[in-house]
């Protein structure tokens, strides 16, 4: 069977993933020194990314077959993990079957959010006054053609800056849920959000209606 390309370990900001790896107990372990949020929970998660983000990864392409679309459900998929630390139980000692849950959990809803999408668009056409159905189809066409150039817009960006539209903006994380996640200040997250909307406004302002 035909396996995805791994994404390089150091654009994922891995350690060396190439062992065995602890027993999957150590996962459980981990957990509970997340879940105290006690002083060594940011260190404990770290560890828990670093053994399990390639997979994670991976399965998220296998799931999208895009690059993009896996690094942002990587990156969303611990976010869920940490804010939801205190209050997740891991069904088995390793992390890995609750992590793929969540993943696959975050795929299926950026599914549904384009189909809605999608829906709103064709009922609002519908519900135009003077509009026969040709003109419902166009409109419809219209607006998928402009959410299609805002996504591919989005996926042009570099990677810090669609780190955070997908974080901040597209999935109203707080400035500092995204810092702490990425690693980086939240001044930083702000300045990337303001360069990713200026950009974002320049690529989409190019051909308005493409």
């Amino acid at each position: 069977m035909t396996q995805a390309p791994l994404r390089p370990a150091e654009a994922l900001a891995l350690g060396d993933t190439s062992g065995s790896g602890p027993p999957e107990a150590a996962d459980a372990e981990l957990w509970l020194r997340i879940a105290d949020d006690g002083p060594d929970a940011h260190a404990a998660f770290t560890e828990l990314f670093q053994r399990h983000a390639e997979a994670v990864w991976n399965y998220a392409y296998r799931l999208t077959a895009s690059w993009s679309q896996a690094d942002d459900l990587l990156s969303t998929t611990f976010l869920n993990a940490w804010r939801t630390r205190g209050r997740a139980v891991l069904a088995r000692d390793s992390a890995r079957p609750w992590l793929f849950t969540v993943t696959a959990r975050l795929a299926r809803d950026q599914r549904r959010a384009g189909a809605r999408l999608a829906a709103v668009v064709q009922r609002l056409s519908r519900a135009a006054p003077g509009h026969d159905h040709a003109d419902a189809v166009a409109d419809g066409d219209l607006a998928e053609r402009r959410l299609r150039r805002v996504l591919e817009a989005v996926d042009h960006l570099p990677r810090a800056e669609r780190e955070v539209v997908r974080l901040c903006l597209l999935g109203e994380v707080s400035t500092g849920d995204a810092a702490r996640l990425l690693g980086i200040a939240e001044a930083s997250v702000r300045s990337r959000t303001s360069r990713a909307r200026a950009r974002l406004r320049a690529l989409i302002g190019e051909d308005p209606d493409a």
